[in-house]
């Protein structure tokens, strides 16, 4: 989503501010990284298995815009490198996994197997997804496919989660389902898109 130049520059304009305020402040781009992965690991097993997804979905998005923010202080103050993404990526499948283990909570309290087995797909899928890509270009291939993005998995479920706070029947089970075969689908393509670069197929002539 934010990859498309538009959105980046629409993101830019708006986190620019903040992000200059906060490095006047001496506050560095790790520290904002932390903070927004504690504040929305804490929201999502504070709220989510409880059922109270209004106040957990709005805590955890202005916790989730700290993972804009950190990556925009970095640029301005020239810190951009290898560890700052490393260490992004890293806790971005920490808040991750808690997010969706928080709804794995919630599903098995309501008793639904299908809504629990679709919640625990998410879960899954959404680390096996990061790791693929991760993993292709450990061995020099890219993987950069998929109709479910990092971006796209987590706006859908906070939507659906604050719609079901707000009494809309079936949304959160539906997103989770949908989102569970979405995320099948591009573990499938990050696989084959991979598997079509590395793979050499020998040559018919040889013995």
């Amino acid at each position: 989503m934010l990859n498309n130049p538009a959105a980046r520059k629409l993101s830019s304009a708006v986190l620019e501010p903040p992000a200059r305020l906060l490095l006047r402040l001496h506050v560095s781009p790790d520290a904002v990284t932390v903070i927004g992965t504690i504040g929305t690991c804490t929201a999502a097993l504070a709220f989510f298995p409880r059922g109270d997804f209004v106040p957990g979905c709005l805590i955890i998005a202005a916790f989730v815009l700290f993972d804009l923010l950190d990556g925009t202080m970095a640029r301005l103050s020239g810190r951009a490198g290898p560890w700052g993404n490393f260490l992004d990526a890293t806790l971005d499948r920490i808040a991750d996994g808690c997010v969706f283990g928080a709804l794995v909570l919630w599903a098995a309290s309501t008793g639904n197997p299908w809504t629990t087995a679709a919640a625990l797909t998410c879960l899954v899928g959404g680390q096996v997804i990061s790791y693929a890509k991760a993993r292709a270009e450990a061995v020099g291939a890219t993987a950069n496919v998929g109709i479910a993005e990092r971006a796209e998995r987590l706006i859908l479920t906070l939507f659906a989660a604050l719609l079901a706070g707000l009494g809309v029947p079936y949304v959160l089970p539906v997103a989770l389902g949908i989102l569970a075969v979405v995320s099948v689908v591009t573990i499938v393509q990050r696989v084959v898109v991979v598997r079509r670069q590395l793979y050499v197929r020998p040559d018919k002539g040889d013995s």
